[in-house]
């Protein structure tokens, strides 16, 4: 009995236990260890914990308008246009994005500084919403964290011991790590993503380049778990050239995030 085939009957074995879902975007099978109610149990009760932490929901009703507009046009035209997605900006000077199961979706004040236009905050949500999607803030949380864990604040009788035991997780969580694979597969569905949605696709570029560029004077919070090996900068234009080449009519929209945005802060 060979290696890689008791590598298959474990993995077969563990679908059959715990469940597989199908990748919507690859179609590929992926072992998953909750269910989607249990992603949006786990959404809805660390969302507020994570606002919380890093500085609450920025008190401007405009920028949370706007960051949520842009948003949910990336999320239409998603894998999961039927998903309830929720998206916050908040105040906190971190450079940083990410995303909860069950749709919610985070970007610090730190970060909407850091960009200058409309299409590049597109990159970012684009790419978090695949996260999501793909079902990859799951998969990680399973792996790093224990979905045992994670459901124990959730099902406790203890109120005082959940909310400790809730608290403590908050940072495992913003602090979540993915691997190459699925920040290539976010990287280049986001672009999708933002071509259907409207956006010039070299949107994402910008904001790698911004961030890389901004890592050299300060440590930059989205690419400690957001992994940035040297040919993501490759890979994406390389995309853009081979499958996006009439970019003229698509949105940039940099009046309009200096005015909705930057002009607020």
């Amino acid at each position: 009995m060979t290696k890689e085939f008791i590598v298959i009957v474990f993995c077969v074995s563990l679908c059959f236990f715990y469940g597989c879902a199908v990748n919507p975007i690859t179609g590929e099978d992926q072992l998953m260890l909750l269910t989607r109610q249990e992603e949006i149990q786990i959404g809805k009760q660390y969302a507020p914990q994570i606002e919380a932490q890093l500085g609450g929901r920025i008190q401007n009703e405009s920028i949370q308008n706007y960051v949520n507009t842009v948003g949910q046009s990336l999320a239409k035209v998603s894998h999961r246009p039927d998903m309830q997605f929720h998206f916050t900006a908040l105040n906190d000077e971190s450079i940083n994005a990410f995303a909860l199961p069950g749709g919610y979706i985070f970007i610090t004040r730190g970060m909407l500084e850091k960009l200058n236009s409309e299409v590049q905050l597109a990159g970012i949500l684009g790419h978090e919403i695949v996260h999501v999607v793909a079902r990859h803030s799951s998969e990680q949380m399973s792996k790093q964290i224990g979905f045992e864990i994670l459901l124990s604040a959730l099902t406790s009788e203890d109120t005082s011991r959940a909310v400790v035991t809730t608290a403590n997780l908050t940072w495992q969580i913003i602090g979540l790590k993915y691997s190459r694979n699925d920040e290539r597969e976010a990287d280049l569905a986001g672009l999708d993503y933002m071509v259907a949605a409207g956006y010039n696709p070299y949107g994402m570029r910008e904001v790698m380049e911004i961030l890389q560029n901004s890592q050299e004077t300060r440590p930059i919070e989205f690419l400690s778990t957001h992994p940035s090996p040297q040919n993501r900068l490759d890979y994406i234009t390389n995309k853009i050239r081979i499958k996006y080449f009439n970019l003229a009519q698509m949105k940039v929209g940099t009046e309009e995030y200096r005015k909705k945005v930057l002009d607020d802060f």
